[in-house]
C-alpha cells in the first residue's frame, strides 16, 4: 500500500464522526464577526470557520465581503466529505473558499479525501463559488438548478420522496422543500442530528416564492423530524438581533446578532404560522414571512394608480384653465 493511501485511511478514522442514536450536541459556542457600517475603515477577514465537532464545520461569509454573509456546512465521513453551498463570492482572491475547504479536509496534499460539492438551493447567493471547485482533483460539483439535481438525487417524483448520501460511517437524508425556490432541499446528519435548512427556515425574513408549495413542504419536513433527534437547525443566513429584531435590508452590520441554531420545534411550529400568511407580510409566533414579488407587485399598482390619478388631476385642471380663458367677459 501506497504511503499517501496509508495517510488518509489513518485520517478517515481519526475524523471518523460521532454516531449514536441519540447524536450529542457539538460545540455551538460561535462568535462571527459583526461587519461594520463603514466596511472600508478597517479590514475583516472574508471567510469564519467554526469546528461544531471532529467532522463538522461551519464556515461564514463576512457581512463585508457579502451582506448576504451567508453560512454553508462541511461534513467529513469515512470515504468522503460533503460541503453544501458555496457562498456569495466567485473570486478566489476575494474570497478562498475551496482553499479553505480542501485545507479542512483529511489526508495530505497528495490525496485528500473525497469532496462532493451540493447546494440547499439554486441563488447566486448558495451557489457563486461553485467555480472555485469545478476543476478541483477529487472533487464532485452537483450543479444547483432543479434538472440536474434531480437527477443525481434520483428524485422521480419530485418534490415527494428522500435521498441519501453515504458518506462513509455518516449518512445525510435529502429531503424536497421547495417554495422559497422551485429546487430548494434540507439535509438531514443522522450522525450529528443537524438538520440544514438553507433559506427554507432560519432567524431571518422567510421569502416565499410559491406559497403552495412553501406550506407542503412545512408539513413534509415537520412530519420528517417529528419522530428523529434534532440537536439543532442551521439555517443560510442571520437577519435578526437577539431581540428578534430585523436588521435593515442589506445591512453589513449586526451588532448582538441572534444566534444562528434554531430548536426542533421552530421546524414542528412551521406550518402553522405558514397557515397564517397574508399573503403579503405577516409577523407570526417569531417568523417574518413575506412574499417580496407580491408586495413588489402591489407597490407598482400602487405608484401605477397614482401616477393616474395625477395624471387625471392634471388634465382636469389644464382643461379647466383652458375652458376660463376661452370664456368670454361679462
Amino acid at each position: 500500500m501506497k504511503t499517501p493511501v496509508i495517510c488518509l485511511a489513518l485520517a478517515s478514522v481519526l475524523y471518523l464522526p460521532f454516531t449514536a442514536a441519540d447524536p450529542l450536541p457539538g460545540n455551538v459556542d460561535m462568535h462571527w464577526d459583526p461587519g461594520a457600517d463603514n466596511c472600508a475603515a478597517q479590514p475583516h477577514a472574508p471567510l469564519e470557520v467554526h469546528q461544531y465537532d471532529k467532522g463538522t464545520w461551519i464556515l461564514r461569509e463576512n457581512l463585508c465581503s457579502t451582506w448576504e454573509a451567508p453560512f454553508l456546512y462541511l461534513l467529513v465521513g469515512t470515504h468522503k466529505a460533503l460541503l453544501i453551498d458555496t457562498g456569495d463570492v466567485a473570486d478566489p482572491k476575494e474570497m478562498p473558499l475551496a482553499l479553505t475547504v480542501v485545507g479542512l479536509l483529511p489526508g495530505d496534499a497528495h490525496a485528500k479525501l473525497p469532496l462532493l460539492v451540493v447546494h440547499s438551493h439554486t441563488h447566486l447567493d448558495h451557489r457563486a463559488g461553485d467555480p472555485q471547485f469545478a476543476n478541483l482533483p477529487g472533487v464532485q460539483l452537483v450543479p444547483a438548478q432543479l434538472p440536474e439535481m434531480k437527477k443525481f438525487f434520483g428524485f422521480e417524483h419530485w418534490p415527494e420522496g428522500q435521498a441519501e448520501i453515504d458518506l462513509g460511517s455518516r449518512i445525510v437524508d435529502v429531503l424536497p422543500a421547495p417554495g422559497h425556490n422551485p429546487a430548494h432541499v434540507v439535509y438531514y446528519d443522522r450522525n450529528t442530528g443537524l438538520l440544514f435548512t438553507g433559506d427554507f427556515l432560519m432567524p431571518a425574513r422567510l421569502l416565499v416564492d410559491d406559497y403552495a408549495a412553501y406550506a407542503a413542504s412545512g408539513e413534509r419536513i415537520a412530519a420528517f423530524v417529528k419522530n428523529r433527534s434534532v440537536t439543532y437547525v442551521l439555517g443560510g443566513h442571520v437577519e435578526k438581533n437577539r431581540g428578534g429584531k430585523l436588521f435593515d435590508w442589506q445591512s453589513t452590520s449586526h451588532p448582538d446578532e441572534h444566534p444562528l441554531p434554531l430548536p426542533k420545534t421552530d421546524v414542528l411550529a412551521l406550518p402553522a404560522a405558514l397557515a397564517k400568511f397574508n399573503g403579503f407580510y405577516t409577523e407570526t409566533g417569531g417568523y417574518v414571512i413575506e412574499n417580496p414579488m407580491r408586495n413588489l407587485e402591489v407597490f407598482g399598482a400602487a405608484i401605477l394608480t397614482l401616477l393616474v390619478a395625477l395624471g387625471y388631476l392634471l388634465y382636469r385642471y389644464f382643461k379647466r384653465r383652458k375652458s376660463t380663458r376661452a370664456t368670454p367677459p361679462a
